[in-house]
């Protein structure tokens, strides 16, 4: 516009009739563009498909758009944008030329994120532009989907820890096999029984119809405790303890949760997720969920945590079958606690995560400084609240990071390595 005033005054001052017409055209482009693109009634509807909506750091997911021209008009120059955290891989941006009446384009495109957290994938932006390219339009859908990050997991050796608890009893078949048919308890028959279910002494005995009991499975049950305090871990990023301790605890969860047992989720902040059982799948979808965004706590104590495991050892409940115990670093009093918290006949496996300082090169003092030993002391401390857990009772292994859990695991499974474990 300022180069078609600048061409009309020129042209008064010149006497050129032709630059004016020139000067009117420049000027006058400008605003019928933008009455053009301003009464366009482009109607246009979207529709988003993200699949898988969670997964481990470090896989992709594909989503999907489709773009459908609902109105009568075909549209013009369209440049299509999916908002995307820069996490996830930064812009998706395309040009559609153009769609017409009724038509559709699909689109589709694939994001990764090396960090776990919850993402949101969307709106869809559309920006429309006269074919001069003067003026832009920005118009902005209202659908979003959420995308989930989870741990890291590592599979982990199949088959229980000896000496875990693995039921709240035995089964009738299992009682007849030990005490004989004579002390099975029967039940009237009902329509629909089994024939083959019939107990005939016992129908004999009563002088009507009656068959066993159903065989009556019990499910295993157990606490998952992470102690997610900022003072326990040490270094930031993936390679940090509190990132390992997290996808440790994620594929703990995630093993025995497979196994059927019916798992409670304990923070030091006390109880996160309540006993869930495992069979359909539904616990490993929560922790997940829930470990995606987990964060470093401020308390600067285990008194919260440990209050709602004694409040469960020993006494019957959802926790009395095994507890398996994440921890970052823990001081010798600390560890005392801990140890006092084991009560009855539990089998508790702790798993100390991060064993000593961070490797040199990771930005401690101690690792940097070549006239320092690296991590000395805290491989001491470690050592010292491994001794004092394993006094009271609990398993104890050790790792650096979440790939070599499977050893240990495998190796907390022999009751008979561990001094003071249950058997």
């Amino acid at each position: 516009m300022a180069a078609g005033v600048t061409a009309i005054v020129c042209a008064f001052v010149l006497g050129e009739r032709d630059l004016l017409r020139a000067g009117v055209l420049v000027l006058v482009l400008p605003l019928l563009s933008t009455v053009a693109v301003s009464r366009t009634r482009y109607r246009l509807a979207c529709a988003r498909r993200l699949a898988p909506g969670r997964l481990p750091v470090g896989h992709e997911a594909r989503v999907d758009l489709r773009l459908e021209n609902v109105s009568r008009l075909p549209s013009g120059l369209l440049m299509v944008e999916d908002q995307v955290p820069y996490t996830l891989g930064g812009r998706a941006r395309f040009v559609l030329e153009r769609i017409e009446p009724r038509g559709s384009r699909e689109l589709g495109y694939r994001i990764r994120s090396d960090v776990r957290g919850r993402y949101r994938v969307g709106p869809l932006t559309v920006r429309l532009a006269d074919p001069f390219g003067m003026v832009e339009l920005v118009r902005s859908f209202s659908l979003s989907d959420r995308l989930t990050v989870t741990p890291a997991i590592v599979a982990l050796p199949a088959g229980r820890l000896a000496g875990a608890w693995t039921g709240g009893g035995d089964s009738v078949a299992r009682a007849v096999s030990a005490a004989g048919e004579d002390d099975v308890a029967p039940r009237e028959y009902r329509h629909g029984d089994d024939l083959r279910r019939v107990h005939w002494r016992s129908t004999a005995r009563y002088g009507e119809l009656m068959v066993r009991r159903e065989e009556q499975h019990w499910q295993s049950s157990g606490t998952l405790f992470f102690d997610t305090r900022r003072s326990a871990h040490w270094g930031d990023g993936p390679g940090g303890s509190f990132e390992q301790g997290v996808s440790v605890t994620a594929s703990i969860g995630v093993h025995l949760g497979r196994t059927g047992m019916s798992l409670r989720y304990v923070t030091d902040a006390g109880e996160v997720l309540r006993a869930v059982s495992s069979f359909d799948g539904a616990f490993e979808g929560l922790l997940l969920d829930r470990l995606a965004v987990s964060d470093r706590s401020k308390n600067r104590t285990l008194t919260h945590g440990l209050a709602e495991l004694r409040g469960t050892l020993g006494s019957g409940r959802e926790g009395d079958g095994l507890v398996v115990a994440v921890f970052g670093a823990l001081s010798a009093e600390e560890a005392r606690a801990v140890a006092a918290a084991r009560r009855g006949t539990a089998t508790c496996v702790a798993v100390l995560v991060g064993a000593g300082a961070p490797e040199p090169g990771t930005g401690s003092a101690a690792a940097n400084d070549p006239g320092l030993d690296p991590g000395s002391e805290a491989r001491v401390a470690c050592e010292t609240a491994a001794g004092l857990l394993r006094a009271g009772g609990w398993r104890v292994v050790t790792v650096r990071s979440a790939a070599e859990l499977p050893a240990a695991w495998a190796q907390a499974g022999r009751a008979k390595d561990f001094a003071g474990g249950t058997s």
